[in-house]
Parts: structure tokens; C-alpha cells; sequence
């Protein structure tokens, strides 16, 4: 049963609702280790990430794309990556994964990665844009008043947003969700305005993290209608992970109910549980596991079949948060697919389910559900 489900769940052509540009350049051996893992921290020379889950799912999934054999060595995998031009390696990896849409969020880093038409000449499928807030404000931030501030970021986020499927926020690695749940005074913005830009005006990178700005931008990203992804959970350092617990939420998903805007709670882990309460409790929230499929790699499976204990079926899209490296964008596909397969199988062979009823909930989760809530044409 599990390889027949199997080979049903790869002809499913994946929308990935959330995922980031591929390297544009080749990059070093060291730089590579350090693009598979959240930390930013260098890697000690002392040991090497292909010593992780995610460093055998390389060479276990991606080695074969390559030519190579299952569990080929670090050095031979890297001796024949590094033969091949980051545009070959990319679409090879991007093809193999059976993607055929790409929501693609573009405002991290976008001078190491392909920007959004760039992605789009690697790929035989679609690509849209998810926007993120902050990116939005701090892109308005020079010269600005703190009056003028609100005004210029609508403007922009009104003319960002008009072919965008999708919009974003890091609130979760600028302050965490323990913040206030109702929206912020004007007054107290443009405090927090006038704050902010005075160490912008005195030569600071602009970098938006009071959370009276923050949960600003949320309000104007609910009164949009799109959709609106939240990053949760696990993450790079910048997150303090204790703060990033959905179940913090609550009060604010309760006081944006009626607002007509779908919550999209991206990777989750290891908080996915609480977020699966969350998408059952409230029909106006949705989430995904997909960075944490890439770094729990032979584990993922168990990651995948806890998705799926508690949230409808309807509630669950797929996505890899691949960012850099295209082995990321392979490997959340492959991973995915692998863990749907292994727990509905043994929920077929058990009764439990039928075949059918598996592909039909598999499908729902990697394409559907994500056509329906973002508005989506057919492909």
C-alpha cells in the first residue's frame, strides 16, 4: 500500500504557499553548511552540518538528481555540486520537486537569491509574490515624517499588494506574539514613529521593530483582505522561541475574526499541535509545517503525521520555506510527500482509511486548499 500511495501522491502537482528565492551564485562549501541550518552562527570547524538530519536528507534525496547514488559521501556530493552552474543545479532540483506553483515571499536577503522573475525562468511552473509589511515600511522610511509615515506606507503597501496573492509578517522574530491584541492609538504610532526615525535619520539601517509600529502594520495587513502569513516558531536566533508560540494569538486571531482575512501560520514547529487547536477553533486560520520538514528530515514523517492529529483537512497547505540553497526547495517536496505516504498508508493498511479517501486529503493539503484560500487560477 505505501508504495502504490506513493507513486498517487507524486503525480500531485505541489503548490509550495510559501517559499523563498534559490541561490543566484555558486557559494562555498563552508557557506553551504552554513545556509542549512537556521543558526547564523559559524559553523565550528570541528564538525559539519552534512552531520544532521537535513545534511543526510541532501545526500539521501538530492544526490540522485545529481547522477549521484543514495548516501553519497559530503565530498562527492560536493564535488559534483560544485561542477554544475547554479542555474543547472537549480532547475534540476526545482524540476525534480513537481511544483507547480511557487508563492514566492520576497523581502528577505533578495541580493543573494533569484528575485520573483528570476524564479520564474527557473521554473516550468507559476510564481507569485507574498509581500512582507516590514519590508514595506522600512522601504518608506528615509525622509519621511512621522505624520507622513502611515500615509506613505499604504500607498506603497496599496501599490505592492495589487498583484500580489499574499502579504506577511515577522512579528515573531521583531517582538514575539505577547504583544497587545488591539490596534494601536494613532497617537501612540506616531510616538513610535518619531523614535524610529530619529535613529533612522541618524544613519541606522531601517529596521522596524517597535511593537507600536508592528502591530500597526497587522492592522493595515488585515484591513487589505489578503491573506496574511505568519511566521511561528522554530527559526533563526532572532527568535526568541518561547514568544513565538501561536497559542499567544489567541486574543488577537478572536479580535480580527470578522475582519474577512484568512491567518496563515507558517511552519509552527514545535508549537505545530497548538497550531493544529488554533485551525480547528477558529475557520479563519490555517497552518503548515514546512520549515520544520526540511531540518527534521528522516523524522519529518512524524512532524507530518502530528499535522494532521487535530486541524480539518481543509485547514492544512503545504510549503517548504525554502530559502538559498535549491536543495531546500527539493527536499521539503520530497519530504512532504514522503511523510503523507508513510502515515496514511498505515492508516489504509489499518482500515482506517481508503486509498482514495488518502490522495483526496493529500491533494486538498498540497494544492487545494492553497488554490482556494489565496485565490488562485487553475494551472
Amino acid at each position: 500500500m505505501r508504495t502504490e500511495l506513493q507513486a498517487r501522491l507524486a503525480e500531485i502537482p505541489l503548490i509550495d504557499h510559501h517559499v523563498h528565492g534559490p541561490l543566484k551564485d555558486h557559494v562555498s562549501r563552508a557557506e553551504f553548511e552554513l545556509l542549512i541550518t537556521e543558526s547564523d552562527r559559524p559553523v565550528p570547524a570541528w564538525m559539519t552540518q552534512f552531520d544532521s538530519q537535513v545534511g543526510f536528507a541532501v545526500r539521501r534525496h538530492c544526490a540522485p538528481v545529481l547522477g549521484l547514488p543514495p548516501h553519497a559521501s559530503p565530498e562527492e556530493y560536493w564535488a559534483t555540486r560544485s561542477g554544475l552552474e547554479p542555474g543547472e543545479l537549480t532547475r534540476r532540483l526545482l524540476a525534480a520537486s513537481r511544483t507547480r506553483r511557487w508563492l514566492v515571499e520576497t523581502g528577505y536577503a533578495g541580493e543573494r537569491i533569484a528575485g520573483l522573475s528570476e524564479f520564474g525562468e527557473l521554473v516550468e511552473g507559476r510564481v507569485d509574490e507574498v509581500v512582507r509589511l516590514e519590508s514595506v515600511l522600512e522601504s518608506v522610511a528615509r525622509g519621511c515624517t512621522a505624520d507622513g509615515l502611515v500615509a506613505a506606507f499604504r500607498d506603497e503597501l496599496q501599490r505592492r499588494a495589487r498583484d500580489a496573492v499574499g502579504l506577511k509578517s515577522i512579528v515573531a522574530y521583531r517582538h514575539g506574539f505577547d504583544f497587545d491584541p488591539e490596534p494601536p492609538s494613532r497617537g501612540d504610532v506616531l510616538r513610535a514613529a518619531e523614535r524610529w526615525l530619529r535613529t533612522v535619520d541618524a544613519g541606522a539601517e531601517p529596521r522596524v521593530d517597535d511593537i507600536v509600529l508592528l502591530r500597526m502594520l497587522l492592522r493595515e495587513g488585515v484591513s487589505t483582505g489578503l491573506p496574511l502569513q505568519l511566521h511561528a516558531g522554530y527559526g533563526d536566533p532572532d527568535v526568541e522561541l518561547h514568544r513565538c508560540d501561536p497559542l499567544l494569538l489567541t486574543r488577537w486571531l478572536k479580535a480580527i475574526e470578522g475582519s474577512g482575512t484568512d491567518v496563515l501560520l507558517l511552519h509552527c514547529y514545535p508549537f505545530h499541535r497548538n497550531a493544529g487547536y488554533l485551525a480547528q477553533a477558529f475557520p479563519h486560520v490555517y497552518f503548515d509545517v514546512g520549515l520544520a520538514i526540511n531540518y527534521t528530515g528522516a523524522r519529518s514523517a512524524a512532524v507530518v503525521a502530528e499535522s494532521l492529529e487535530l486541524a480539518p483537512f481543509a485547514k492544512l497547505l503545504y510549503s517548504s520555506d525554502a530559502w538559498g540553497p535549491p536543495e531546500l526547495h527539493h527536499l521539503g517536496a520530497v519530504l512532504w510527500r514522503r511523510g503523507m505516504a508513510l502515515a496514511m498508508a498505515e492508516w489504509v493498511d489499518e482500515g482506517e482509511w481508503s486509498l482514495e479517501e488518502a490522495v483526496r486529503v493529500a491533494t486538498l493539503i498540497g494544492r487545494e486548499n492553497a488554490a482556494r484560500v489565496y485565490g488562485l487560477d487553475d494551472d
